[in-house]
């Protein structure tokens, strides 16, 4: 039996990396995995909570954790987190007073959301440090 040869590979169907995201969509998606992430930050911010009203000896230890080099970095996520779903709840706050909805508008407030959010965040850390007496 002959084969007939292929004249062309061609995908099933279009894949992600055909399409360009937009950054409203990128941002949507953020939105969404910022808020999830908030709900597994907050358990910390509990465990925090927990340890400072059980003893002194649990509270060292969990401000050790929090303080070591993958705490702060897990911190800083949250905190992070934190801005970004805020930033981005004032952006969907905006767009349901019927503001801000044209395509080029959007975009802009998106990318005020993803570079405020990282502003905010550096600035949180800045003051904390500073508060310390780190800085």
């Amino acid at each position: 039996m002959s084969q007939s040869p292929a004249t062309r590979q061609r995908p099933l169907s279009p894949h992600l990396t055909v399409y360009r995201w937009p950054i409203t969509m990128t941002m949507s998606i953020l939105h969404r995995v910022t808020g999830g992430a908030l709900y597994f930050g907050t358990l910390l911010v509990a465990w925090w909570l927990i340890a400072a009203a059980t003893s002194e000896q649990y509270f060292d230890f969990v401000s050790w954790v929090y303080g070591s080099w993958i705490g702060r970095l897990v911190l800083f996520g949250y905190s992070w987190a934190l801005m970004h779903h805020m930033l981005g709840g004032l952006r969907h706050l905006v767009w349901d007073t019927g503001a801000g909805l044209e395509k080029h508008t959007a975009s802009k407030i998106a990318w005020a959301t993803l570079g405020g959010s990282a502003v905010l965040t550096i600035l949180i850390w800045i003051a904390g440090y500073a508060a310390r007496g780190g800085l």
